[in-house]
């Protein structure tokens, strides 16, 4: 039996609802996992995206296979999620040429075929996870964080800065052995602080890094370094995320022994 290909498809997904503006493909991202979703459904493709977007991630998409295969190949991609009927180039060919080229990166097919050869084949061919359409959002997410543990390419998950632990694996954060709850948006800010070591981030580079469908939106780097601040700083009397004036932000160790 054909699985749906259309909105059916994503039925049990609820990522935010807002809206798109165009970007290039191949913008950077540094210190984030990026994720390439070759997908040529463009409903589907789009809310993957917002709700990888919301997640932390940086995403980019191709909806068509040769142009996924090209993108899958820089090796760029913490994670590729593969549909398997696309046009130029299917899915089985597009991992097979990557595992052929030495490209290591892990895929999870995603696609409506359901069959066992399917599925045999994908995962023969080098794909490493296979999940079918309609599918459970929250199941795709947590395959794609298990792909990411597995893959010893992908930078080092842990940052520490003074007794602040950022792991991007696992998204947690533990301030002092003590747990600190954040949102997606939240922990991708602190995960980007962390890992510059120190170093000052413009509020524009933030925006770039983070959130390029918000590129115009300055201010919303300031809210959001407020509610982080509230978070991570103020229960345990800490001052770590600190103002750069007319540039943008930093995370420090200001700890007895980090102390600025």
């Amino acid at each position: 039996m054909r699985r749906p290909c259309g909105p059916r498809a994503y039925q049990r997904l609820t990522p935010p609802d807002f809206p798109v503006r165009k970007r290039s493909l191949t913008a950077g991202y540094a210190g984030v996992m990026r994720i390439l979703i070759v997908e040529d459904e463009h409903d589907l493709a789009t809310v993957l995206r917002h709700g990888l977007l919301a997640e932390g991630y940086a995403v980019d998409v191709a909806q068509d296979g040769r142009m996924g295969y090209h993108l899958a190949a820089t090796g760029a991609y913490g994670v590729i999620v593969l549909d398997l009927m696309l046009p130029s180039m299917n899915g089985f060919q597009i991992s097979q040429r990557l595992r052929a080229d030495g490209v290591g990166t892990p895929i999870l097919v995603l696609t409506a075929k359901d069959g066992t050869y399917d599925q045999l084949d994908a995962l023969d061919g080098g794909a490493d996870d296979y999940l079918v359409k309609p599918f459970n959002y929250p199941v795709l997410l947590a395959r794609i964080r298990a792909l990411a543990r597995r893959d010893s390419r992908v930078p080092t998950a842990v940052q520490r800065v003074g007794d602040l632990t950022v792991d991007s694996v696992r998204r947690t954060c533990m301030r002092g052995g003590v747990s600190v709850g954040l949102t997606p948006r939240e922990f991708a800010l602190l995960d980007l602080l962390a890992r510059a070591e120190q170093r000052p981030i413009g509020k524009q580079d933030i925006l770039l890094q983070l959130w390029p469908d918000e590129v115009d939106e300055v201010n919303l780097v300031e809210a959001r370094i407020s509610a982080l601040r509230r978070k991570i700083d103020r229960p345990f009397a800490r001052q770590s995320v600190q103002t750069v004036r007319g540039f943008g932000y930093r995370l420090v160790d200001d700890g007895p022994a980090g102390q600025q």
